[in-house]
Protein backbone atom coordinates (compact mmCIF):
# COMPACT_ATOMS: atom_id res chain seq x y z
CA UNK A 1 0.00 0.00 0.00
CA UNK A 2 1.21 3.56 -0.90
CA UNK A 3 1.62 5.96 1.74
CA UNK A 4 0.73 9.63 0.81
CA UNK A 5 3.50 12.22 0.99
CA UNK A 6 2.51 14.46 3.63
CA UNK A 7 3.30 18.36 3.66
CA UNK A 8 6.69 17.96 5.04
CA UNK A 9 9.18 15.62 3.48
CA UNK A 10 12.82 15.99 4.42
CA UNK A 11 15.52 15.49 1.77
CA UNK A 12 17.71 13.19 3.42
CA UNK A 13 21.49 13.29 3.37
CA UNK A 14 23.38 10.10 2.52
CA UNK A 15 25.56 8.81 5.86
CA UNK A 16 29.02 7.43 4.55
CA UNK A 17 31.84 5.22 7.00
CA UNK A 18 34.80 6.01 7.54
CA UNK A 19 35.74 3.94 5.00
CA UNK A 20 33.41 6.07 2.60
CA UNK A 21 30.75 3.42 2.26
CA UNK A 22 26.98 4.22 2.42
CA UNK A 23 26.20 3.77 6.00
CA UNK A 24 22.74 2.25 6.03
CA UNK A 25 22.24 1.64 9.60
CA UNK A 26 23.14 5.67 10.08
CA UNK A 27 20.53 6.79 7.49
CA UNK A 28 17.95 4.04 9.32
CA UNK A 29 18.74 6.12 12.45
CA UNK A 30 18.83 9.44 11.20
CA UNK A 31 15.11 8.60 8.83
CA UNK A 32 13.98 7.65 12.23
CA UNK A 33 15.08 10.97 14.00
CA UNK A 34 13.75 13.40 11.47
CA UNK A 35 10.33 11.83 11.55
CA UNK A 36 10.10 12.05 15.08
CA UNK A 37 10.94 16.12 15.03
CA UNK A 38 7.91 16.30 12.75
CA UNK A 39 8.26 15.31 9.08
CA UNK A 40 6.05 13.16 7.07
CA UNK A 41 8.49 10.77 5.54
CA UNK A 42 11.75 11.13 3.46
CA UNK A 43 13.27 11.19 0.21
CA UNK A 44 16.22 9.40 0.06
CA UNK A 45 18.78 9.66 -2.89
CA UNK A 46 17.85 13.32 -3.70
CA UNK A 47 20.42 16.51 -4.46
CA UNK A 48 21.22 16.26 -0.77
CA UNK A 49 21.76 12.68 -0.52
CA UNK A 50 24.78 13.23 -2.79
CA UNK A 51 23.12 10.66 -5.71
CA UNK A 52 25.14 11.43 -8.53
CA UNK A 53 27.95 10.00 -6.72
CA UNK A 54 25.99 6.71 -5.62
CA UNK A 55 26.07 3.74 -7.86
CA UNK A 56 22.64 2.10 -8.13
CA UNK A 57 23.17 -1.00 -5.96
CA UNK A 58 23.79 2.46 -3.25
CA UNK A 59 20.50 3.28 -4.15
CA UNK A 60 19.15 0.36 -4.11
CA UNK A 61 20.59 -0.45 -0.40
CA UNK A 62 19.92 3.04 0.95
CA UNK A 63 15.75 2.76 0.18
CA UNK A 64 15.57 -0.69 1.96
CA UNK A 65 17.50 0.68 5.01
CA UNK A 66 14.89 3.53 5.37
CA UNK A 67 11.89 1.85 3.94
CA UNK A 68 12.84 -0.79 6.69
CA UNK A 69 12.89 1.89 9.51
CA UNK A 70 10.17 3.69 8.24
CA UNK A 71 7.39 1.22 7.80
CA UNK A 72 4.61 3.84 8.31
CA UNK A 73 6.03 6.88 6.73
CA UNK A 74 6.30 7.74 3.10
CA UNK A 75 9.68 7.27 1.43
CA UNK A 76 10.25 8.75 -1.79
CA UNK A 77 12.77 7.92 -3.97
CA UNK A 78 15.14 9.91 -6.10
CA UNK A 79 15.39 8.24 -9.52
CA UNK A 80 16.02 11.13 -12.16
CA UNK A 81 18.64 11.80 -14.27
CA UNK A 82 19.85 12.35 -18.12
CA UNK A 83 19.37 9.45 -18.60
CA UNK A 84 15.78 7.94 -19.43
CA UNK A 85 16.39 4.51 -19.78
CA UNK A 86 18.09 4.42 -16.65
CA UNK A 87 15.69 6.77 -14.91
CA UNK A 88 13.01 3.87 -15.56
CA UNK A 89 14.92 0.40 -14.44
CA UNK A 90 16.02 2.53 -11.60
CA UNK A 91 12.24 3.73 -10.77
CA UNK A 92 10.52 0.15 -11.87
CA UNK A 93 12.96 -1.23 -8.64
CA UNK A 94 12.08 1.68 -6.44
CA UNK A 95 8.89 0.30 -6.88
CA UNK A 96 9.51 -3.16 -6.57
CA UNK A 97 11.08 -2.72 -3.07
CA UNK A 98 8.52 -0.28 -1.47
CA UNK A 99 8.79 3.13 -2.12
CA UNK A 100 6.01 5.17 -2.22
CA UNK A 101 6.96 8.19 -5.10
CA UNK A 102 9.87 8.39 -7.02
CA UNK A 103 11.49 12.43 -7.24
CA UNK A 104 12.81 12.98 -11.02
CA UNK A 105 14.55 15.62 -11.44
CA UNK A 106 15.07 17.34 -15.20
CA UNK A 107 17.28 15.99 -17.24
CA UNK A 108 20.65 17.96 -16.44
CA UNK A 109 24.01 18.27 -18.83
CA UNK A 110 21.90 17.25 -22.36
CA UNK A 111 19.30 20.26 -21.73
CA UNK A 112 16.22 18.58 -23.94
CA UNK A 113 13.92 20.51 -25.83
CA UNK A 114 10.64 20.67 -24.32
CA UNK A 115 8.78 17.20 -25.93
CA UNK A 116 12.06 15.35 -25.33
CA UNK A 117 11.28 16.58 -21.42
CA UNK A 118 7.68 15.20 -21.87
CA UNK A 119 8.80 12.34 -23.27
CA UNK A 120 11.55 11.33 -20.48
CA UNK A 121 8.78 12.56 -17.66
CA UNK A 122 5.74 10.17 -18.76
CA UNK A 123 8.06 6.72 -19.99
CA UNK A 124 9.27 7.28 -16.52
CA UNK A 125 5.77 7.87 -14.88
CA UNK A 126 4.60 4.78 -17.35
CA UNK A 127 6.53 2.43 -14.63
CA UNK A 128 3.56 3.16 -12.22
CA UNK A 129 5.13 4.54 -9.28
CA UNK A 130 3.40 8.16 -8.57
CA UNK A 131 5.95 10.51 -9.78
CA UNK A 132 7.08 14.42 -8.52
CA UNK A 133 8.43 16.23 -10.50
CA UNK A 134 11.68 18.36 -9.50
CA UNK A 135 12.38 21.46 -11.50
CA UNK A 136 15.61 23.10 -10.31
CA UNK A 137 16.97 25.15 -12.67
CA UNK A 138 19.99 26.28 -10.95
CA UNK A 139 21.45 22.86 -11.05
CA UNK A 140 20.03 21.74 -14.51
CA UNK A 141 19.91 25.01 -16.35
CA UNK A 142 16.46 23.84 -17.86
CA UNK A 143 13.45 25.27 -16.29
CA UNK A 144 10.13 23.28 -16.93
CA UNK A 145 8.02 25.95 -17.40
CA UNK A 146 4.42 26.32 -15.52
CA UNK A 147 2.90 25.42 -19.34
CA UNK A 148 5.01 22.35 -19.10
CA UNK A 149 4.82 21.13 -15.85
CA UNK A 150 0.52 21.46 -16.59
CA UNK A 151 0.64 19.63 -19.56
CA UNK A 152 2.66 16.47 -17.56
CA UNK A 153 0.09 16.90 -14.70
CA UNK A 154 -2.59 15.50 -16.44
CA UNK A 155 -0.69 11.93 -16.64
CA UNK A 156 -2.74 9.69 -13.63
CA UNK A 157 1.17 9.09 -12.09
CA UNK A 158 2.43 12.00 -12.12
CA UNK A 159 1.33 13.56 -8.47
CA UNK A 160 3.30 16.73 -8.07
CA UNK A 161 6.10 18.96 -8.04
CA UNK A 162 9.08 19.87 -6.32
CA UNK A 163 9.28 23.47 -7.35
CA UNK A 164 12.83 24.91 -6.89
CA UNK A 165 13.17 27.67 -9.67
CA UNK A 166 12.62 30.33 -6.83
CA UNK A 167 9.85 31.97 -9.01
CA UNK A 168 6.60 32.75 -6.80
CA UNK A 169 4.50 33.95 -9.75
CA UNK A 170 5.53 30.34 -11.53
CA UNK A 171 4.48 28.31 -8.79
CA UNK A 172 0.87 30.00 -8.35
CA UNK A 173 0.42 29.66 -11.88
CA UNK A 174 0.77 26.05 -11.72
CA UNK A 175 -1.63 25.68 -8.50
CA UNK A 176 -3.87 27.29 -9.73
CA UNK A 177 -4.29 25.23 -13.16
CA UNK A 178 -3.91 22.12 -11.83
CA UNK A 179 -5.85 19.24 -11.82
CA UNK A 180 -7.19 17.58 -8.52
CA UNK A 181 -4.68 15.70 -6.30
CA UNK A 182 -1.82 17.64 -8.19
CA UNK A 183 0.37 19.17 -5.29
CA UNK A 184 3.21 21.11 -5.44
CA UNK A 185 6.13 21.81 -2.71
CA UNK A 186 8.35 24.00 -2.30
CA UNK A 187 11.72 23.31 -3.18
CA UNK A 188 13.51 25.56 -1.20
CA UNK A 189 13.16 26.29 2.70
CA UNK A 190 13.13 30.00 2.53
CA UNK A 191 10.15 29.87 0.14
CA UNK A 192 7.71 27.64 2.30
CA UNK A 193 5.70 30.33 3.44
CA UNK A 194 5.59 32.08 0.49
CA UNK A 195 4.56 29.33 -1.27
CA UNK A 196 1.94 28.09 0.81
CA UNK A 197 0.13 31.93 0.32
CA UNK A 198 -0.15 31.05 -2.96
CA UNK A 199 -1.47 27.95 -2.22
CA UNK A 200 1.57 25.36 -2.21
CA UNK A 201 0.85 22.18 -0.18
CA UNK A 202 4.36 21.83 1.41
CA UNK A 203 8.12 21.87 1.07
CA UNK A 204 10.52 19.12 0.59
CA UNK A 205 12.93 20.47 3.05
CA UNK A 206 17.09 20.40 4.21
CA UNK A 207 16.65 22.47 7.28
CA UNK A 208 13.89 19.76 8.57
CA UNK A 209 16.75 17.10 9.47
CA UNK A 210 17.78 19.69 12.80
CA UNK A 211 14.55 22.26 12.67
CA UNK A 212 11.46 20.21 11.89
CA UNK A 213 9.31 20.41 14.94
CA UNK A 214 9.39 23.97 14.06
CA UNK A 215 8.78 23.84 10.40
CA UNK A 216 6.33 21.33 11.37
CA UNK A 217 4.35 24.65 13.72
CA UNK A 218 4.75 26.81 10.25
CA UNK A 219 3.07 24.97 7.88
CA UNK A 220 0.54 23.84 10.46
CA UNK A 221 0.04 27.63 11.41
CA UNK A 222 -0.29 28.80 7.88
CA UNK A 223 -2.52 25.81 7.50
CA UNK A 224 -4.52 26.51 10.29
CA UNK A 225 -5.00 30.28 9.67
CA UNK A 226 -2.44 31.79 11.86
CA UNK A 227 -0.45 34.23 9.52
CA UNK A 228 0.82 36.02 12.67
CA UNK A 229 2.47 32.68 14.29
CA UNK A 230 3.35 31.23 10.81
CA UNK A 231 5.49 34.69 9.76
CA UNK A 232 7.11 34.77 13.03
CA UNK A 233 8.59 30.84 12.83
CA UNK A 234 9.83 31.82 9.12
CA UNK A 235 11.30 35.23 10.23
CA UNK A 236 13.32 33.01 12.97
CA UNK A 237 14.16 30.31 10.84
CA UNK A 238 15.72 32.61 7.97
CA UNK A 239 19.18 32.69 9.49
CA UNK A 240 19.25 29.08 9.87
CA UNK A 241 17.79 29.01 5.55
CA UNK A 242 20.68 31.08 4.67
CA UNK A 243 23.53 29.59 6.66
CA UNK A 244 22.84 25.81 5.40
CA UNK A 245 23.34 27.31 1.53
CA UNK A 246 26.65 29.41 2.34
CA UNK A 247 28.68 26.88 -0.21
CA UNK A 248 26.47 23.91 -1.98
CA UNK A 249 24.57 21.98 -0.35
CA UNK A 250 24.76 18.94 1.21
CA UNK A 251 28.04 20.46 2.41
CA UNK A 252 26.63 23.05 5.35
CA UNK A 253 24.00 20.47 6.63
CA UNK A 254 26.49 17.41 6.96
CA UNK A 255 28.44 19.83 9.23
CA UNK A 256 25.58 21.11 10.93
CA UNK A 257 24.30 17.55 11.67
CA UNK A 258 28.12 17.00 12.96
CA UNK A 259 27.40 19.79 15.50
CA UNK A 260 23.84 18.58 17.01
CA UNK A 261 25.63 15.29 17.54
CA UNK A 262 24.75 12.90 14.50
CA UNK A 263 28.15 12.09 12.51
CA UNK A 264 26.95 11.68 8.71
CA UNK A 265 30.68 10.87 7.95
CA UNK A 266 32.19 13.20 5.30
CA UNK A 267 31.45 13.78 1.31
CA UNK A 268 32.26 12.46 -1.87
CA UNK A 269 34.61 14.09 -4.29
CA UNK A 270 33.90 16.81 -6.07
CA UNK A 271 32.22 17.60 -2.54
CA UNK A 272 34.87 18.69 -0.01
CA UNK A 273 34.05 19.57 3.84
CA UNK A 274 33.10 22.91 5.04
CA UNK A 275 36.22 25.07 5.55
CA UNK A 276 37.12 26.16 9.19
CA UNK A 277 35.74 29.36 9.23
CA UNK A 278 32.68 28.62 8.00
CA UNK A 279 32.58 25.89 10.18
CA UNK A 280 32.79 28.10 12.94
CA UNK A 281 30.10 30.54 12.01
CA UNK A 282 27.47 27.58 11.72
CA UNK A 283 28.11 26.54 14.90
CA UNK A 284 27.86 29.65 16.54
CA UNK A 285 24.26 29.82 14.35
CA UNK A 286 23.29 26.77 15.53
CA UNK A 287 23.22 27.30 19.26
CA UNK A 288 21.97 30.99 18.40
CA UNK A 289 19.08 29.01 17.03
CA UNK A 290 18.37 28.14 20.32
CA UNK A 291 15.01 25.64 21.15
CA UNK A 292 14.33 25.67 17.77
CA UNK A 293 16.87 23.26 16.47
CA UNK A 294 16.26 19.79 17.89
CA UNK A 295 17.10 16.29 16.50
CA UNK A 296 15.28 13.77 18.76
CA UNK A 297 17.91 10.83 18.24
CA UNK A 298 17.45 9.40 21.49
CA UNK A 299 13.50 8.96 20.26
CA UNK A 300 14.42 7.27 17.20
CA UNK A 301 16.96 4.48 18.23
CA UNK A 302 14.87 1.55 17.19
CA UNK A 303 14.43 -1.52 20.12
CA UNK A 304 15.06 -4.41 17.43
CA UNK A 305 17.51 -4.57 15.00
CA UNK A 306 17.40 -3.34 11.57
CA UNK A 307 16.67 -5.70 8.75
CA UNK A 308 16.24 -5.80 4.81
CA UNK A 309 12.65 -5.70 4.13
CA UNK A 310 11.55 -8.88 1.83
CA UNK A 311 12.01 -8.00 -2.04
Amino acid sequence: MLRQPGRLLTAMVTPFDRQGAIDVAAAARLARAVVAAGSDGVVVNGTTGESPTLRADERLALLDGVRAALPDSAVIMGTGSYDTAASIALTGEALKRGADAALVVTPYYSKPPVEGLIAHFEAIADVGLPVILYNIPGRCEVNLSATTQLRLARHPNIIGTKEAAGDVDQAARIIAASPDGFRLWSGDDALTLPFLSVGAYGVISVAAHLCGGAMRQLIEAHVGGDTVAATRLHQRLLPLFAGLFVVSNPIPVKAALRHVGFDAGSLRLPLVPLDEARDRELAALLESMGELVALPLAEAVSTSSWSSPPR
